[in-house]
């Protein structure tokens, strides 16, 4: 064999090698973009981009070759496919997120700081500084909790139960995956943030009869440093027994992420 047969079929390999990792960069960077603490401005996109390629390279070289790209219907609905199922697996973990996120937003409410907002690097809004607080905690029991080394066998999986070019076995499960995850999320978040809320209210109650009872007295001066004071002596207490309820949830949303591919 010469030079230029062996060059050729060189270069054939390396374009379907890299095709290879195309189709796989898909479902991948699409769950990437969606995700929490990947996704957004938390991590810049050069990093997420190479993030990408690194794992779909990972992925694919353990995997059974996609099917050949050709510009027909197929290749498009299969490429639409992808993205909607890297963008379910994401939504999903991301309202475990937004869970955090939820709880945190109810207790400014009773704690009275409504009004004291950061920007917020995963919506590109502001949002209130205890639902930034909670977030990180999210984040940091995240990573405690090995939850990247279960997103790489989750994406990795994934492609095990759907691959590249497979129909999907139920549309209508797939269509009610992330609605159906978004009530667990919203249960857990305003679970999260009930025994807090629930003090706080007393706290005000208390102050507000006490205003009522004393008129000279003044409920906003007096009453929302002590109800400040509480919030923060009740979010260290919570703090210490966020683990057992976040790991449950992250368990739940993994568990709904397997789902959407069947």
């Amino acid at each position: 064999m010469d030079t230029v047969t062996l060059t050729t079929a060189d270069g054939l390999n390396l374009f379907g090698m890299l095709g290879t990792v195309l189709w796989h960069m898909l479902r991948i960077g699409a769950a990437f973009q969606v995700m929490p603490v990947f996704g957004g401005r938390t991590l810049p996109m050069t990093a997420r981009l190479l993030l990408t390629v690194a794992l779909a390279a990972a992925i694919s070289s353990v995997l059974p070759a996609p099917p050949a790209a050709a510009v027909d219907a197929a290749t498009v609905l299969n490429v639409i496919r992808e993205f909607a199922v890297g963008i379910a697996i994401g939504l999903i973990l991301r309202l475990a997120f937004e869970a955090g996120s939820l709880a945190g937003e109810l207790v400014s409410q009773g704690m009275g700081l409504a009004f004291a907002t950061l920007a917020d690097p995963l919506s590109d809004a502001s949002s209130q500084v205890l639902a930034q607080w909670f977030y990180l905690v999210f984040a940091l029991l995240f990573f405690a909790f090995d939850g990247h080394l279960a997103l790489v066998r989750l994406l990795a999986d994934s492609y095990h139960a759907l691959p590249i070019g497979a129909p999907l076995a139920d549309t209508n499960a797939f269509l009610a995956s992330v609605p159906t995850f978004f009530g667990t999320a919203l249960r857990a978040g305003v679970l999260l943030a009930l025994p807090v809320t629930v003090a706080l209210l007393a706290v005000n109650l208390a102050f507000g009869v006490l205003a009522k009872a004393a008129a000279q007295l003044n409920p906003m001066a007096l009453g929302l440093p002590v109800a400040l004071l509480a919030g923060l002596a009740l979010l260290m207490v919570l703090a210490r027994e966020l683990q057992g309820p976040v790991q449950a949830l992250f368990e739940q949303a993994f568990a709904a992420a397997r789902a959407v591919t069947g």
